[in-house]
């Protein structure tokens, strides 16, 4: 799923992102589980509205947290 291209992508079969909801206390492996198990196993895209999104993951110790950290402070 992750090289499919955007414009293949039926954004009604999409889950809406608001909804995904997981228990922080899990552990990693679990909540990742959890996420694509909400996700109906595709963790590449989702829908927040009306938009179509597409998410693309990198094998770092960097946390999403962290990198958005690193981009708010460039604006």
């Amino acid at each position: 799923m992750k090289n499919m291209n955007i414009d293949d992508v039926d954004i009604e079969t999409l889950v809406e992102v608001a909804g995904v909801s997981v228990d922080l206390d899990l552990p990693k492996a679990e909540r990742m589980i959890e996420v694509v198990r909400q996700m109906n196993g595709n963790p590449y895209f989702f829908k927040c509205g009306k938009l179509l999104v597409k998410v693309g993951y990198s094998d770092t110790p960097v946390t999403f947290d962290q990198r958005m950290e690193d981009y708010l402070r460039t604006i």
